[in-house]
């Protein structure tokens, strides 16, 4: 792809916004796919680039999580591997699909995503008490491959799909719980950017200037006292979304 200016200016400054949007109240990647839509990116491109600039800002949350103590290391192994596995089907299943279905299936991923990622204002606490370690294993594990899946194939709500279902369906607490998310995230990003860079379809200057500005919007958003975030954050979603139908509309 030849390298427009404008493009940079359309990207770099929604990733800031996304990495700021995901560490408040998750989602960052309702507005980061769709950024490199609306710049002109094919789909697969998009997808694939995308995946470079998140990776930067998950490799930084998953090392603090790591370093503060907030992971079962005990789980690590076995969903890093299924996560990997899940993530590397699913960037080639979506490798596989014409431009044209790809941006067909937005018109009905996106909303839906939107939905169940902007439906909460926080990850669920833990219900009940905790589960045996070898049952949160195969409920970690299993989540892991097939949110993995996900990952590689499309993205955007994984880190709270897998939140949602560590603390609601294995029970860990929150912390923790997100703690692993980052984990098998970061392991599912590089599965699928891989897939990705091997395959041609990572736009790499534009990835690596995109990371930069993801990596600023969480450290600034991190550091960030927002009440009710989540709130504030749905109506810059929505708009965006909003804007990207309107994009796929004109290119159909």
């Amino acid at each position: 792809m030849t390298m427009n200016i404008h493009v940079f200016f359309i990207v770099c400054p929604m990733v800031f916004l996304a990495g700021i949007v995901d560490s408040i109240a998750g989602g960052g990647g309702l507005i980061s796919l769709p950024a490199y839509l609306m710049a002109g990116l094919p789909p697969h491109m998009a997808v694939a680039t995308n995946k470079l600039s998140s990776s930067c800002g998950t490799t930084v949350s998953a090392f603090r999580y790591l370093k503060n103590r907030c992971v079962s290391l005990p789980l690590v192994p076995s969903t890093v591997l299924a996560a990997l596995a899940g993530s590397a089907i699913g960037a080639r299943l979506v490798l596989a699909l014409d431009e044209r279905y790809i941006k067909g299936m937005l018109f009905i991923v996106l909303p839906v995503t939107a939905f169940f990622v902007l439906r909460k204002k926080s990850p669920l606490d833990t219900q009940g008490p905790a589960l045996p370690l070898k049952k949160q294993l195969v409920i970690a594990t299993l989540a892991a491959f097939i949110i993995g899946a996900y990952d590689g194939f499309y993205g955007p709500g994984t880190g709270t799909f897998l939140v949602l279902i560590l603390t609601g369906l294995a029970r860990m607490d929150v912390r923790t719980a997100s703690g692993n998310t980052k984990c098998i995230n970061l392991a599912s990003n590089v599965a699928a950017l891989v897939t990705f860079l091997i395959n041609g379809q990572v736009f790499l200057l534009l990835g690596l200037c995109a990371a930069l500005f993801s990596i600023l919007g969480n450290f600034i958003g991190s550091g960030m006292v927002v009440k009710n975030g989540a709130k504030t954050v749905r109506p810059i979603i929505i708009v965006v979304l909003i804007l990207l139908f309107f994009k796929l509309l004109t290119d159909f």
